[in-house]
């Protein structure tokens, strides 16, 4: 179980660097995301988690993404990241995760990796990618899985998709390309981010 407030929207600040870390979490937290994770695959991907979670650690949970080695997920909890993010659902990440107080939350793409990663101990599931999974299917997914576990898209998540996605059931959502790239200024992303949590209140007022 993933708690994140006010809202279960995570921000993928894929290619963030960390000399602008700081700036971009900013508008990520004041437009009211639960979550920022910060990809493995971008520049000195640990020194800008060091610098989210000092800055604003206790105002969102701060993750690391694209998380697929044991050592990688130790590193991302020594900067201080909760939250360990994956593109797929590997026991020993999952395991070293969870060992250390973690909140994981692996890529599944199929039901039989859906229930494989929840019995490793998955603490939610992230739907990757979300272009092959449109609301009929997560509808389709909900209708098995446990009710008390959360359902993620990730991959392709614009404003528009947010309700149908919500009335299908899913939980929250990964929000990567639409709403950051690299280069991306924080004032170019204020507008974005609030029109993503706007959808989300829109899609939970009905």
């Amino acid at each position: 179980m993933i708690s994140l407030t006010p809202t279960p929207l995570i921000a993928i600040l894929r290619g963030v660097r960390p000399d602008e870390a700081d700036a971009i979490a900013s508008v990520i937290v004041e437009a009211g995301f639960g979550a920022v994770e910060v990809p493995l695959n971008s520049p000195d991907p640990f020194a800008s988690i060091g610098t989210i979670a000092k800055a604003w650690g206790d105002r969102i949970v701060v993750g690391a993404g694209t998380v697929l080695a044991v050592d990688e997920v130790e590193r991302a909890a020594g900067a201080g990241a909760k939250l360990v993010v994956a593109p797929n659902a590997d026991g020993a990440v999952i395991a070293r995760a969870l060992e250390l107080g973690l909140v994981v939350l692996p890529g599944v793409a199929t039901p039989t990796e859906a229930f494989r990663a929840l019995w490793l101990g998955a603490s939610a599931l992230k739907l990757f990618p979300a272009e092959a999974m449109p609301p009929e299917v997560v509808e389709a997914w909900r209708s098995v899985l446990p009710k008390a576990k959360q359902l993620f898209p990730v991959g392709g998540v614009t404003p528009e998709r947010i309700a149908p996605y919500r009335r299908a059931g899913a939980d929250g959502f990964g929000i990567g390309g639409a709403l950051y790239r690299p280069g991306a200024t924080a004032a170019k992303m204020r507008e974005k981010a609030q029109a993503f949590v706007a959808a989300w209140r829109d899609a939970e007022a009905g």
